[in-house]
C-alpha cells in the first residue's frame, strides 16, 4: 500500500518505465550542474543553512492541512529554499529531501524518484526563485516585495509541478491530459494557497530574526551554530505536532482516487519506515513522531555533508 502522505510524491505505476528513465536523466543532469555551481558559491553561512533548510522542509511536509473538498496539501518548500539558498543550492537541498523520504520512508516510488525531484524540486524552486527576483528587480528590496515575490513564487511553483505531473501521466498513459491537467491543476491552486501563506510566514520571520540571510543588514552578530541549533530545535518542534495532520487524501492521491488510477500505485520493494513510522514503536502519535526526528536528522546530516564536501572539492581545485 502506498502512502498517504503523498502530495505530488508519484508512486511508482503512475509513470512508464520509459517516462521514469527520461525523469532519471534530466534530473541527474540538473543534480550535476548544481553541485558545479554551488561549488564556488557556499560559504560559511550557506552549508549550515543547507542542513537546517533540509530538515524544516522535511518535517513541515509531514503537516498537512485541509483544503476544500476533503483533500489535504503541505509545503514543497522548494521556493523557500530557493530564496534563501539560490535555486542551485536549492535543488541540492530539495533532492536530498525527495530522495530520503522515498529511499526510508517509502513516501513516493523509487523509479520515478527521477521526476519526484524535478517536480518537487528543481521546476518548484526555479520558477519560484524567478518571481521572487523580477518581484525584486520591480519594487526592490523590500516588505511588499517580499511578500508579493514570495507568495506568487511559492503558487506558481506548485501549479508548474502540478502541470508536469498532469503530463508526465498523460505521456505514460495513465490519465488522458484533458483530465488530468485539469484536475492536477484545480486541486494545486488551492494548495498553492497554503504552500504561499507557509512561504511567505516563514520569509517574514526570518526577515524580522535573521535579516541577513535574505541579504539584508544583520542587527545583530549570529554565530553559525546558534542557527544550526535553533533551526534544528524548531524542526523537531514541528515533528510534535505531525500527528496532528489532515488525514485526508493529498493532491495527486485526491486527483488518482477520483480518475480512477489509483489502483496502479505499486508498493515498495521493501520497507524500513514505512508511511512515516518506526515499526517497534505500536502508538501511532509517538511512531509519527519518531519517524520524524530519525527524518530531520539524517536529511540534515545528508544536505551538511553534501555542501561541505562540494566546497572541499572547490577548494581542492
Amino acid at each position: 500500500m502506498f502512502s498517504p502522505i503523498l502530495a505530488l510524491h508519484i508512486p511508482d505505476g503512475f509513470l512508464s518505465v520509459p517516462v521514469s528513465l527520461i525523469g532519471w536523466a534530466l534530473t541527474i543532469g540538473i543534480i550535476f550542474l548544481a553541485l558545479r555551481q554551488t561549488r564556488d558559491q557556499l560559504g560559511e553561512r550557506q552549508i549550515p543553512l543547507m542542513g537546517v533548510l533540509a530538515a524544516f522542509i522535511f518535517a513541515a511536509q509531514m503537516i498537512n492541512f485541509p483544503v476544500a473538498g476533503g483533500t489535504s496539501g503541505h509545503l514543497l518548500g522548494g521556493v523557500l529554499a530557493s530564496i534563501l539558498l539560490g535555486p542551485w543550492a536549492a535543488v541540492l537541498v530539495m533532492t536530498s529531501v525527495v530522495a530520503v523520504q522515498a529511499l526510508l520512508f517509502q513516501d513516493g516510488g523509487l523509479l520515478v524518484l527521477g521526476f519526484n525531484i524535478f517536480n518537487m524540486g528543481i521546476l518548484n524552486a526555479f520558477i519560484g526563485y524567478a518571481v521572487y527576483s523580477a518581484a525584486q528587480r520591480v519594487l526592490g528590496s523590500s516588505r511588499i516585495s517580499l511578500i508579493v515575490g514570495a507568495a506568487v513564487g511559492a503558487w506558481l511553483g506548485v501549479q508548474l509541478a502540478a502541470l508536469a505531473t498532469a503530463l508526465q501521466l498523460a505521456i505514460s498513459g495513465t490519465s488522458p491530459l484533458n483530465i488530468a491537467l485539469p484536475a492536477m491543476v484545480g486541486v494545486h491552486a488551492l494548495i498553492g494557497v497554503g504552500e504561499a501563506l507557509i512561504t511567505v510566514g516563514a520569509l517574514l520571520f526570518i526577515r524580522q530574526t535573521r535579516p541577513d540571510l535574505l541579504g539584508e543588514p544583520a542587527r545583530s552578530a549570529t554565530r553559525g551554530t546558534a542557527l544550526v541549533a535553533a533551526g534544528l530545535v524548531i524542526a523537531l518542534a514541528v515533528t510534535l505536532i505531525s500527528p496532528l495532520a489532515d488525514p485526508n487524501p493529498d493532491g495527486l492521491e485526491r486527483v488518482a482516487e477520483d480518475q480512477g488510477f489509483i489502483e496502479t500505485a505499486q508498493s515498495a520493494p521493501y520497507e524500513i519506515l514505512p508511511d512515516y513510522t518506526v515499526p517497534f514503536i505500536s502508538d501511532q502519535a509517538l511512531t509519527t513522531i519518531a519517524a520524524g526526528v530519525i527524518g530531520v536528522l539524517i536529511v540534515a546530516g545528508i544536505s551538511f555533508a553534501v555542501a561541505r564536501v562540494n566546497r572541499r572539492a572547490s577548494e581542492s581545485t
